[in-house]
């Protein structure tokens, strides 16, 4: 999904770009409502956990393959507004430094996989988990139903955007055809990623998860024959409660799938590489502006050895999303400390 340059028009894209700072510049305002000191490390861990997955591409049909997204598992996992930053960091690191996804299309691509896939994945989940009984297992089937639809959307809107600002003249119907069929199949395998991250976290601590938030209530005691709440629990120990645990497995995590499974990806280009080949819309791409950055490709130059050098990119790529993303994270964190102003009661309790 990661759209290069030369696909869509330039007026297109500088509307793109336009929607996509604009939604950034929201998210960095209403994440000061969703991030505290728990939270803040944990987002960071997150956009580096994308990424690393992002280098796992799954076979998903004969000669096609797919890879997470990522805006469904950011937004359950630490809140709406500061996925999309997730989602926004990680594709900046690999704009910028792995020549992946064009840099004058960096509107475009913000748009359809950190917008689009945030706002569907969490309106769908929000939904499910107020019809759905109320448990760890809804968590988890809300959370598998949200990321499901949440790829095809995108691709929906790659198809809109296509069809404003295209550079080819193809068919619009066959396009939409094939990117959104193609796409419902990477979708399978974007729920089966976020159900499972999701669900392990929230097995081992859901108070860190953002939209497990409602799942702690108050304990109803009968007396004289009348339901009645019992007093709150008193909050744990804070060393008992920190998620400095969590933070370093996931941390690990990131860098064992970046830097060695990620050699045991699939080949196959991705969905849009694929419908793009098979219909035209590659004729006009144009080549990276970062074509020669050292790490181009998720490789690091001048390393002969194929594994080492996707290793070792991967590696630097995990690093510096986290520093990156937790930077970014902590400076909202610190905003909200210097404007409480900014943070309603009922979000000091969430996350």
């Amino acid at each position: 999904m990661h759209v290069p340059d030369g696909f869509i028009d330039a007026p297109t894209s500088a509307v793109t770009g336009v929607v996509a700072a604009a939604a950034v510049a929201v998210s960095l305002r209403g994440a000061r409502r969703e991030l505290d000191e728990r939270t803040a490390p944990l987002a960071g861990l997150v956009a580096a956990f994308i990424f690393a997955v992002q280098m796992l591409n799954f076979p998903v049909a004969a000669g096609t393959s797919g890879h997470l997204l990522g805006g469904a598992l950011a937004a359950i996992l630490v809140g709406p507004y500061t996925g999309v930053l997730c989602v926004s960091v990680v594709l900046l690191m690999q704009g910028i430094l792995f020549a992946d996804g064009g840099l004058t299309a960096l509107g475009v691509n913000i748009t359809n996989m950190a917008i689009v896939t945030t706002v569907v994945a969490y309106a769908v989940f929000r939904l499910l988990v107020k019809v759905l009984p109320r448990g760890r297992r809804s968590i988890t089937v809300a959370s598998f139903a949200a990321a499901l639809l949440s790829v095809p959307a995108a691709a929906l809107a790659f198809t809109l955007m296509y069809a404003v600002g295209g550079t080819t003249d193809v068919s619009l119907g066959k396009v939409a055809t094939a990117m959104v069929g193609v796409h419902v199949l990477i979708g399978l395998g974007e729920a089966a990623i976020t159900a499972l991250t999701v669900g392990a976290v929230v097995a081992v601590r859901p108070d860190l998860v953002y939209g497990a938030r409602d799942l702690r209530q108050r304990l109803s005691l009968r007396v004289n024959g009348e339901l009645v709440d019992a007093p709150a629990a008193e909050p744990a120990p804070v060393a008992a409660r920190s998620p400095r645990r969590v933070w370093a497995v996931g941390l690990v995590t990131s860098l064992v799938l970046a830097g060695f499974v990620s050699f045991y990806a699939s080949a196959n280009p991705d969905g849009l590489e694929k419908v793009a080949a098979d219909h035209g819309i590659d004729k006009k791409a144009e080549d990276h502006a970062a074509a020669d950055s050292p790490l181009a490709d998720y490789g690091v130059k001048d390393v002969t050895d194929a594994r080492l050098s996707g290793g070792l990119a991967g590696v630097i790529g995990v690093g510096v999303t986290v520093v990156a993303g937790s930077a970014v994270f902590w400076a909202v964190r610190r905003r909200r400390t210097a404007h409480p102003a900014d943070v309603s009661p009922a979000s000091t309790g969430g996350a």
